[in-house]
């Protein structure tokens, strides 16, 4: 590790108005990775926001995390061209101030982060003196006590969101005064919207570190295959993972097992990009559904089938589980079955924290039909448009230099999910040899090793177990998910909810961005399809029309062609 002589004290000079640090008003501009020497990880965010944010979905995510700081002067969350970022360098100078050592933050990263850093790879450091670790423990005590709250309210926000969320976006298309608008925000939605961020948050933590810990102990007693089997199986029979809801319930609404409003109602607000609130939901597109059920007529495997050969599958593995281990059988399966428990909640929380957006969505909306602004609403911060309600129209001339930014950053390429150091995303997307793994601005990288030469082996974490031979197809968006073909190999840079849909196509998934408890581990897993996940170059190796075999259990996938 290196050290940045910067004071835990020192604020950076591009700190501003809403935190924006990197943001130039003017230009709609934005690179946190210019405010110093850091190490910036968007793998766990990545998979909930793969694309570039418009300024107002960017604005509500720092407005919800506004008290999510681990350093204090420091952004524990920043934005590299229109992309959120975590700032590890925050998270390993506080390990190091405790003590804690480099292999210890690895291990964390990995397990809750789904980030695996290169070797090579230097993490830059913040210097604390006594004063600054205080405050910064001061901090965490207090972030701890928000995401024990959130995770208490947990229950109520479950049962209570659906119908308050409906309601609301009722009181939202009547209200017919900027000033009203302003007030529902600022005494009712906002509110609600950060609250259910912290109890995100909180669930998503607690089940993270018991599944962790879970998978852990099982791998060293019956080995990585039976471990991926018996984490899974997160469905019961009275209760479906909320993950594989749009799946499932698309099988039943396809048998005449459920009614099309009642799907579009139960799931319509989940689908790509949900956590960027510009982008429709399915259930405002009438013809979707009748989209997405001619994919379900067209495939020869049913969702319902895999869960319930999966479920078999588990039964066999548990088996194994108690002919070996008798006297630890009992007390292995509670923790099995609560680490199932919480793995449920945990996507229960985060199906209705979607749902959240879905509602600031429409205040966006309506904000738009009450300002003339449209869909450019999306092009001002929250702040603004709350001004630009009570009248205020200075922010107005920003918007087409703000849509210009985001437009070009959206033409560029994902960025690498790991960035070292200063960097500027046009002139990295212009380097015919650049990386999408990781970007060191301080080291020289080594090539990546193309699957013509070297090594025929892309490798990554076991997702799911099983072995199987097929044909890549390689999908940039799930937008794409009509080109892939049943049995051929997905290999993408992440997935999303939206991605769900089309994994009963899949032979095996194959991801660059992930970790066993990531959305394509995880779903893979309940559906028994093999899958490698966080390979960090998959897209970059792996082509259509190449022919490879996928070991999940082990996490490789070799390169025959």
């Amino acid at each position: 590790m290196t050290t940045n002589r910067a004071s835990s004290e020192a604020v950076s000079p591009l700190a501003g108005r809403q935190g924006r640090m990197g943001f130039d008003p003017v230009s709609g501009e934005v690179n946190d990775s210019l405010a110093g020497d850091f190490l910036w990880s968007n793998v766990n965010f990545g998979e909930a926001v793969p694309d570039v944010m418009t300024p107002l979905a960017w604005a509500v995510v720092q407005f919800t995390l506004n008290d999510w700081v681990f350093l204090p002067g420091y952004s524990t969350v920043g934005n590299i061209g229109g992309r959120p970022y975590l700032n590890i360098s925050v998270f390993a100078s506080l390990f190091q101030a405790l003590g804690r050592s480099r292999e210890d933050l690895l291990e964390t990263m990995e397990a809750t982060l789904y980030m695996r850093l290169p070797e090579e790879m230097e993490i830059p450091l913040i210097s604390l003196s006594a004063r600054g670790l205080l405050s910064a423990l001061g901090k965490q005590v207090r972030m701890q006590m928000r995401l024990t709250q959130g995770r208490r309210s947990l229950p109520a926000y479950l049962e209570t969101n659906p119908a308050w969320c409906q309601r609301m976006k009722k009181r939202i298309r009547a209200e017919a005064f900027g000033a009203g608008l302003v007030s529902l925000w600022r005494d009712e939605i906002g509110p609600h919207v950060e609250q259910g961020a912290w109890t995100v948050l909180g669930t998503a933590n607690r089940a993270a570190d018991y599944t962790v810990a879970l998978r852990r102990d099982l791998t060293t007693l019956v080995g990585p295959e039976d471990a991926n089997l018996l984490i899974a199986n997160l469905s019961d029979e009275a209760e479906l993972l909320p993950s594989l809801g749009p799946v499932v319930g698309l099988a039943q609404v396809a048998k005449g097992e459920m009614e099309r409003e009642a799907y579009l109602d139960q799931y319509g607000h989940r689908g790509p990009q949900e956590f960027e609130i510009s982008v429709p939901r399915p259930a405002e597109d009438p013809e979707w559904l009748d989209r997405q059920l001619a994919h379900v007529h067209e495939s020869p495997v049913d969702a319902q089938a895999l869960l319930a050969q999966q479920r078999e599958a588990f039964d066999a593995a548990w088996r194994r589980f108690v002919s070996r281990y008798p006297r630890k059988a009992k007390a292995m399966r509670r923790r099995i079955t609560e680490s199932a428990r919480r793995g449920r909640l945990r996507e229960k929380a985060r199906s209705e924290y979607v749902r959240d957006r879905w509602l600031t969505r429409t205040f966006a909306l309506r904000a738009g039909e009450l300002t003339g602004l449209g869909d450019d609403a999306f092009y001002l911060m929250l702040d603004e448009v709350l001004e630009l309600l009570s009248g205020d129209q200075r922010a107005l001339d920003r918007i087409p230099a703000r849509r210009e930014a985001y437009q070009r950053y959206s033409a560029l390429p994902p960025y690498p999910p790991i960035i070292r150091g200063r960097f500027d995303p046009a002139q990295w997307a212009a380097d015919p040899e650049r990386r999408s793994d990781y970007f060191d601005s301080h080291a020289s990288l080594p090539a990546i090793i193309s699957g013509d030469g070297g090594s025929n082996v892309v490798s990554g974490s076991p997702g799911a177990a099983g072995r199987v031979e097929g044909v890549v197809r390689r999908l940039d968006t799930a937008d794409d998910g009509d080109q892939l073909q049943p049995g051929e190999v997905m290999v993408t840079m992440q997935t999303d909810v939206a991605w769900t849909l089309l994994f009963p196509r899949a032979a095996a998934v194959v991801t660059d961005v992930g970790a066993p408890l990531s959305h394509a581990a995880i779903v893979a897993r309940e559906l028994g399809i093999p899958a490698v996940v966080g390979c960090g170059d998959a897209t970059m190796r792996l082509q259509t029309g190449d022919r490879v075999r996928v070991d999940g259990g082990r996490g490789t996938v070799e390169i025959l062609r």
